[in-house]
């Protein structure tokens, strides 16, 4: 016969998980799929039905979904981009990384996925991204999974 605080544990939810990753990247703009990372983080946690949230806390790196299956997309990604902020723009922040951080500014530094199942709820060709926009660096990542 199980006792009370045996009952108790076996119908508590997971607790919330908080992970610091780090991401190494090797070129001065890079998309780097971590979805494997990020699936396999919120299958160890658990946690079957709820959020998982993804948090950047660089200037000049953020996290992006979009597809996953065609890397050419990655170099389209790259082009538009630098359209919208060439990094040998006329710009007044001059640590010669102002690009970065603009793009890093439309990108975004968070993301929130739900969780259903044990896993990331994605579409068919959606992955998850970090994107670096001035590396080649070490770069922290933030996940926290949280139960409904």
């Amino acid at each position: 016969m199980a006792s009370e605080t045996d009952q108790h544990a076996a119908t508590q939810r997971p607790a919330t998980r908080a992970h610091a990753v780090q991401v190494e990247t090797r070129a001065r703009v890079e998309f780097k799929d971590i979805t494997g990372l990020v699936q396999k983080l919120v299958g160890d946690s658990g946690v079957q039905n709820g959020l998982c949230h993804l948090f950047v806390p660089h200037t000049t790196a953020g996290i992006l979904i979009n597809e996953n299956d065609d890397p050419a997309l990655q170099k389209d990604l790259d082009n538009f981009l630098k359209g919208l902020a060439p990094h040998d723009g006329d710009y007044h922040h001059n640590d010669g990384n102002c690009d970065a951080h603009l793009k890093a500014a439309v990108i975004g530094c968070s993301k929130t996925l739900l969780v259903e199942g044990g896993r990331l709820v994605l579409g068919r060709w959606q992955g998850v991204y970090f994107c670096e926009f001035d590396g080649p660096r070490r770069r922290d990542l933030r996940i926290k999974i949280v139960a409904d």
